[in-house]
């Protein structure tokens, strides 16, 4: 949702001068790494993922050399490192489902499971079979990449527990249900897109198929975590830099019901509070998600069209938190100097804080281009914000 890629988390500990720990990449698709104690401690962050109670054994990992610098892969994915230099996530089957080339900063999909055509029959069997191929579930990441584990679901109970009592910090499930991502996930966004027109009835089945899929998860996640878990997170990418990808009256006729059973689902049987993740423009979309029932809005891509912080504020403010929104990361968090960056950061707090409903978060992942003196500076104005106006 909001992370840290590896390469400028490597930076930022060779900058600080930290030798201890690793570079561990947690999540394989997106190339992000998992922050230490050192890291939470220093910049004050109040927001743990329950993941990081999981995977905390070194023979949990194996290392690698990334883009010249050493980090670990976790051992349950172990992508096939190529002689050009590659890495490839590929199904038993010998199926390359993803791939990083050399020069690549994230693994992209190679293979969607319901390309060629639909199953001849919407069913969870030959949805979840299909699930075995598709990328984004192959690399799960923690906790859930150890469901298989015995006793899990008790297990990560008493973790969030634990994790509650030792830290004292805001926990969060990374569930990330996907149900626009989720079709094109398995049929490819071209041919989804041509779908919605030409195959109406087998996009509402498809639909119909991941809410209960989900609703089956949210049962036992709501059973398990309700009454302990703080945040659960939803994502659905609706949105690109100009605005959404898809209308409002595509939304409302196919991908709307979805996430509305979905977030009643969870008020009706948990008191957890509902993250939903989409980036780009979604200002047209952010009434029908409110009415849903999502509880916060990440990234909160300021930088795309229409997403102007004082708009965002002004008109949504009293019904959603704002978790991202932070700095720019397209233009202004990896070119300017740390003072701009600073100012910037000031700013923004301006206007997004003053009433509450507000967590400081970039504008998405930290990506490698930025300079780590630029990450310290971020974070020291957001302190210097809250030492000023708690004072």
């Amino acid at each position: 949702m909001t992370g840290i890629s590896a390469i400028a988390y490597n930076n930022l500990k060779n900058y600080l001068g930290i030798k201890e720990g690793y570079v561990r990449v947690y999540d394989m698709v997106q190339q992000l790494a998992r922050v230490e104690d050192w890291f939470i401690e220093r910049f004050g962050i109040d927001a743990i993922d329950i993941g990081s109670a999981y995977l905390t054994e070194d023979k949990d990992w194996y290392d690698v050399e990334l883009h010249g610098i050493k980090a670990q892969f976790p051992v349950y994915l172990s992508p096939r490192h190529n002689p050009d230099g590659s890495f490839e996530l590929i199904h038993s089957d010998g199926t390359i489902i993803g791939r990083m080339s050399k020069d690549s900063l994230v693994m992209d999909q190679t293979y969607y499971p319901w390309l060629e055509k639909y199953p001849e029959k919407f069913d969870l069997q030959s949805y979840i079979q299909a699930l075995d191929k598709n990328l984004w579930a192959k690399g799960v990441i923690p906790p859930l990449s150890n469901m298989g584990e015995k006793r899990f679901w008790k297990n990560l109970r008493d973790n969030v527990i634990k994790l509650r009592q030792e830290t004292n910090k805001i926990i969060i499930l990374c569930l990330t249900t996907n149900i626009f991502q989720g079709t094109h996930s398995f049929r490819r966004m071209d041919k989804f897109l041509i779908d919605t027109i030409r195959n109406p009835t087998k996009v509402v089945k498809f639909v119909d198929l991941q809410i209960e899929f989900y609703i089956n998860a949210l049962k036992v996640v709501c059973k398990y975590l309700g009454d302990v878990l703080d945040i659960i997170t939803f994502g659905d990418d609706l949105g690109e830099n100009k605005g959404p990808m898809i209308s409002l009256k595509t939304y409302r006729k196919f991908f709307k019901r979805g996430h509305q059973e979905l977030c009643d689902y969870v008020k009706k049987h948990s008191s957890m509070k509902i993250f939903f993740h989409s980036c780009g423009s979604i200002v047209k979309l952010l009434p029908d998600l409110i009415e849903c029932g999502i509880d916060i809005l990440n990234p909160v891509q300021i930088s795309a069209r229409d997403m102007d912080p004082k708009y965002l504020k002004e008109n949504f403010g009293d019904d959603i938190t704002f978790w991202g929104g932070g700095v720019d990361t397209r233009f202004i968090f990896n070119r300017k100097s740390p003072e701009e960056v600073k100012t910037h950061v000031k700013e923004l707090l301006e206007i997004f804080a003053p009433g509450g409903g507000y967590v400081w978060n970039a504008i998405h992942n930290i990506l490698p281009d930025v300079p780590p003196e630029n990450i310290v500076a971020a974070l020291e104005a957001v302190n210097e914000y809250n030492e000023k106006h708690n004072s």
